[in-house]
């Protein structure tokens, strides 16, 4: 029997033991049964045919060589057998092992079959299969090698049209590869920063990216960080390393390099942080606003529990400032109000808190005070608030009531310190104004007595 007709009417078996093999290639799991096998049976199919066909002297030298000539405009079996072996993930060592398996097969069990003693043709048909199956292979690892060569140039195409920062590091933290961005952002051509270090190049940020590195091929997962940029406009950048793994003998994820991307956050940082600032800060006086006064003072009490400290609340209102408002206007009541905030601060230490709770009311947390300490900041800041305001260029005087709560004496939360230290200030208003009072329970009354 010729081959051509063996490998015909024996297609299912052959492509039966193939199968056997194939399914002890990894990647083969990306493919269904039919997807193993469609490829496999076209190629051996055109083989049958190729067989059948006369073959001049120079044809088979050719042929030996790997040589013989393929229509361009069409595509072969192993071409298409190629393109899609790489698009299911094998490895050129998986694509040529496909090729001896069917080499091996095809010639054992049609060894079996005839007697290649009394079969002449025998010899000629076995060169003619090799020479058919090289020339396969052949076309497969050229189609397959083009289109991996697409591939790559596709990928550093859209790499470098990105205006992310892409770039990939060796396991010693060296760059093998920048994309257009990257190298612009480090202001160097791509081939000064290939092989260096962030350390090489002098950046800031070396020593955070070097640890971040070494977790992500420590922990094979990936990294999210930021990093400042100080030597263009201060850039910020958000970015993720993440591992590129393969197997290696007996350990299953071995870290071959690191991808990191890269992406400019600079104005949502901007952003971000405008937006916080609007909601934590009075936007005329630029001090905080009661919202983070509440979370200032919060933090304030818990210090002041765990180390057995002592801590005060100053509610501030202001005398005379409708007066004023009135009289000279909005604009330079807004004016007062920005001097007040000023004053105020500058009787303060930077560990105290001064915000403004709305309308002319102000409040202040000391940190670590004596008695006396408290009652000498309130003097300062009563007697400050008495000198005369040029607003305008005209000269307002105002002054302030201040009531004053303690911790732990008359309260330990932060709306039970502010009340009382409220109730304290309308003391000090009725008392005939410009006044400090002192909160009930600090002048030996309890917080319950009081309340009933």
């Amino acid at each position: 029997m010729k081959l051509a007709e063996f490998i015909r009417s024996n297609i299912e078996t052959l492509l039966l033991e193939w199968d056997k093999f194939a399914l002890t290639i990894e990647s083969a799991e990306n493919l269904d049964k039919t997807g193993r096998r469609d490829h496999a049976r076209e190629m051996l199919m055109a083989i049958a045919d190729d067989l059948d066909k006369p073959q001049t002297e120079e044809q088979q030298i050719a042929r030996s060589k790997g040589q013989a000539p393929v229509d361009p405009n069409a595509d072969t079996a192993a071409e298409e057998h190629g393109i899609d072996r790489l698009s299911a993930g094998f490895t050129i060592n998986e694509a040529i092992s496909e090729y001896r398996a069917l080499r091996v097969n095809v010639l054992r069990l049609w060894i079996k079959e005839i007697d290649t003693a009394a079969s002449p043709d025998a010899l000629n048909d076995i060169l003619r299969f090799n020479e058919a199956i090289d020339q396969s292979l052949d076309e497969a690892l050229a189609s397959y090698t083009s289109e991996k060569d697409m591939d790559t140039r596709l990928l550093k195409t859209i790499l470098s049209a990105s205006t992310d920062q892409t770039f990939v590091l060796n396991p010693e933290g060296r760059f093998v590869y920048v994309n257009a961005a990257t190298a612009d952002l480090f202001d160097r051509p791509q081939q000064q920063v290939i092989g260096k270090t962030c350390f090489d190049l002098g950046f800031d940020f070396a020593a955070s990216l070097q640890r971040n590195l070494i977790q992500v091929l420590s922990t094979g997962e990936s990294y999210r960080g930021e990093f400042s940029y100080t030597f263009g406009a201060g850039q910020q950048f958000e970015y993720i390393l993440s591992p590129v793994l393969i197997e290696e003998n007996d350990y299953p994820e071995v870290v071959e390099a690191v991808v990191g991307i890269a992406r400019d956050i600079t104005l949502r940082k901007a952003a971000e942080d405008q937006s916080w600032h609007q909601a934590n800060f009075d936007i005329l006086t630029n001090l905080p606003n009661r919202r983070l006064f509440m979370d200032r003072l919060q933090q304030d009490l818990r210090h002041a529990e765990r180390a057995g400290l002592s801590m005060a609340v100053m509610f501030i209102d202001l005398d005379g400032f409708k007066d004023v408002n009135d009289s000279m206007g909005h604009e330079a009541g807004d004016m007062l109000l920005r001097l007040v905030a000023q004053r105020i601060k500058d009787c303060l230490r930077e560990s105290d808190t001064v915000a403004r709770m709305g309308g002319d009311e102000f409040t202040v947390a000391l940190n670590e005070v004596s008695a006396d300490q408290i009652l000498k900041v309130a003097s300062k800041i009563t007697a400050a608030l008495c000198e005369p305001f040029d607003v305008q260029d005209t000269l307002v005087q105002i002054s302030a009531s201040v009531g004053i709560a303690t911790y732990p004496a008359d309260a330990q939360t932060p709306d039970d310190l502010i009340n009382m230290a409220d109730q304290a200030m309308y003391e000090a208003k009725r008392a005939g104004r410009n006044q400090v009072a002192l909160a009930q329970p600090a002048a030996g009354l309890t917080a319950s007595s009081e309340q009933a």
